[in-house]
């Protein structure tokens, strides 16, 4: 299904879970398809709207998989103690990247554990799931494929599971851009949010130019 632009923020983590995990007051970094990431201190995570049209369950039963419609945003990948600003910003390109592969077509499946919840990426092309990213980051020691760095890498490897989103649709059309400009770790939230604008405007003038076009436009525009 289509979020629109602040999804996230108009539907924030829920007041217990906020309470329980002392995340009072965290900061929305990103807001990409109803896939964001969110900031607190030391502390990272994901956040995560769930499918509303009776999307795909992951093992154990996941949110949109049948019985009562789950509307809550969900944490996931919920870190407690960054190692450093690079992990903050994978992050926000984690989000970001999360969020173009849900317009491209791909589907969330969420597993509640506990306060935080599961997250798999389905490819709906063969119903499996391409990328599993856990509740809690498992830490710089131990964390091997499931750290927040190695989740981008996977992440980025995969391939759209459709075409590209609807280019008659403006707001789809500016959550590609948005996530395109902040795949660049160069580009903060204000920047890629202007970016977007930009290339929006310059698509809409331009039907010729494909996204990856028309954002190159926009950064050579001022």
């Amino acid at each position: 299904m289509a979020f629109p632009t602040g999804h996230l923020q108009a539907h924030p983590l829920p007041s217990g879970v906020v309470g329980a995990l002392t995340l009072s007051g965290y900061q929305l970094l990103v807001d990409v398809a109803g896939v964001g990431a969110g900031r607190l201190g030391p502390q990272a995570f994901l956040l995560v709207a769930p499918e509303h049209d009776g999307g795909p369950a992951g093992a154990g039963g996941a949110a949109g998989a049948g019985g009562a419609a789950d509307t809550m945003t969900h944490i996931a990948l919920h870190q407690q103690r960054l190692g450093s600003e690079r992990d903050a910003l994978a992050y926000q390109q984690l989000a970001a990247q999360l969020g173009y592969l849900r317009l491209s077509g791909y589907r969330v499946a969420l597993e509640r554990a506990g306060l935080r919840s599961k997250l798999g990426l389905v490819n709906p092309a063969t119903g499996a799931v391409a990328l599993q990213i856990p509740d809690k980051h498992p830490g710089r020691l131990f964390g091997g494929g499931g750290n927040v760095t190695a989740l981008l890498a996977a992440a980025r490897a995969l391939p759209p599971a459709g075409p590209p989103p609807d280019l008659q649709n403006p707001e789809l059309l500016r959550q590609t851009f948005l996530a395109l400009a902040l795949s660049d770790e160069s580009t903060g939230g204000a920047e890629a949010a202007e970016l977007a604008d930009r290339a929006l405007t310059i698509a809409r003038a331009d039907s010729t130019l494909d996204p990856v076009a028309a954002l190159a436009a926009a950064r050579d525009r001022p």
